[in-house]
């Protein structure tokens, strides 16, 4: 209010009159008070130096402020929504990913173990095996039986550890929804009672307004934010059996499956990525759908394992596939996958499609076949870590193995990925937990 109009107020006021015109005097809102007074009041020297607002005036900034509060509060409202959902859906995904670990490891192990017991028998069979006495024999039996005990603890450990992550995440991401469903509660508490403020005649509004305000910006200043949780990744069964080198095979590529847009080495042990398609003459066996290419080898039974250099591709596949599947249609096949953009790294399995955990890139993969128990296992060499395995699957007819780059959307691609030749190795009568 003027100065001006205080004056006239004053003047036209009679003292002794004050008590039966101050119902009709002029409201005004103290905002330092958040109180609503009529004009009497405003000369008196505890609120002389207030700043006071006609309560049209106030109720309209409030409103302002309000609804633009209100959208801003819509969007966190919808965004720790999204949060929630992510979370609940990140605890289901986490469940399965400890289960297809659990899956994973008790694999693994029954692999190691019977490579253990082939590895002791190799060593039986070889010259020197067949002149051990049988005290040796016993000590190796016994050799034997102390490092299949070593085994067994060391995935037991593994599997501890995983169950120990799991747990933790699990207790993280639940309490990280009991957060975000009471944010989500008190956002939707706070929009409900502005929205019906701003719909309030101003004297109503302005009841409160600033505790209501003040409420409003607590629940704006809360993070929302998803639990932290550990990679289960971490879980990873390192080592790889010396037998796998036993079972290494010379994988030569099939020149008639070849894409027209690979190119094979004269020793078709490696795979070339070009930009044109080659005029090659047609096959019933040559994928024309995707840059791939087999391998020369079937395999009807037993066990086998390859190595493929794939530093060299920014896109990669390799597996198994069934000799005799379409070659347009999925087939019997069973796929690993890399992907490389910048330094991202994406990994996948097929079937079904999973994304693998694993953030570091791959320079050398091997895969390992056992044809009778229906397991295949990815390997990082490098590293010598397990990187996925498949378990119990029903193969019908003959696997072969499968490479497989991506042709790029324009722009030049040499990628290239070549079979590594297999180790000159042999089981000494030594055993290895690993």
């Amino acid at each position: 209010m003027s100065k001006r109009l205080r004056f006239q107020l004053e003047q036209e006021i009679p003292e002794d009159a004050h008590y039966e015109i101050h119902l009709e005097l002029p409201q005004c809102f103290y905002h330092d008070d958040q109180i609503t007074l009529c004009d009497k009041y405003f000369t008196s020297q505890e609120h002389k130096n207030h700043v006071v607002y006609g309560v049209q005036e106030a109720a309209e900034n409030y409103r302002k402020l309000f609804q633009e509060i209100l959208n801003t509060l819509k969007e966190k409202l919808e965004v720790a929504k999204s949060i929630l959902a992510d979370e609940q859906e990140r605890m289901v995904m986490m469940q399965e990913e400890e289960q297809n670990l659990k899956a994973m490891i008790e694999s693994e192990y029954r692999i190691r173990f019977w490579l253990m017991t082939e590895e002791n028998k190799v060593n039986f069979q070889s010259p020197q095996g067949r002149g051990f006495n049988l005290k040796l024999r016993e000590a190796s039996q016994n050799q034997l039986m102390e490092f299949a005990t070593k085994l067994k603890e060391k995935f037991q450990e593994i599997l501890q550890r995983l169950n120990c992550l799991g747990r933790e995440n699990m207790s993280k991401l639940r309490e990280s929804e009991v957060r975000l469903s009471e944010q989500i509660c008190g956002l939707q508490k706070i929009t409900t009672e502005l929205e019906k403020k701003c719909g309030q005649s101003a004297s109503a509004l302005l009841q409160n307004a600033r505790y209501s305000l003040e409420r409003s910006e607590s629940l704006l200043l809360q993070c929302l934010e998803p639990a932290r949780i550990t990679d289960l990744s971490l879980c990873q069964i390192t080592g790889m059996s010396k037998m796998l080198e036993v079972l290494q095979r010379p994988i030569t590529l099939d020149p008639k499956t070849a894409h027209p847009c690979l190119v094979l080495s004269e020793d078709l042990r490696s795979v070339r990525l070009r930009n044109v398609q080659q005029d090659v003459r047609s096959h019933p066996e040559r994928f024309d759908f995707s840059a791939t290419v087999l391998g020369v080898e079937s395999f009807t039974s037993g066990r086998h394992y390859w190595e493929v250099d794939v530093e060299k591709a920014t896109q990669w596949q390799l597996g198994v596939h069934g000799s005799s599947a379409s070659r347009r249609a999925s087939g019997d096949k069973v796929l690993f996958t890399g992907s490389i953009m910048g330094t991202d790294y994406t990994f996948w399995a097929f079937p079904p499609l999973k994304r693998v955990s694993w953030r570091e890139q791959m320079r050398r993969v091997g895969v390992f076949l056992d044809y009778k128990y229906g397991q295949i296992s990815f390997y990082d060499v490098t590293k010598r870590s397990l990187i996925y395995n498949f378990s119990d699957l029903a193969f019908q007819g003959a696997l072969r193995p499968v490479f497989s780059l991506c042709i790029s959307n324009g722009g030049m691609n040499s990628d290239s990925l070549s079979i590594c030749l297999p180790h000159v190795s042999s089981c000494n009568g030594t055993f290895s937990p690993q």
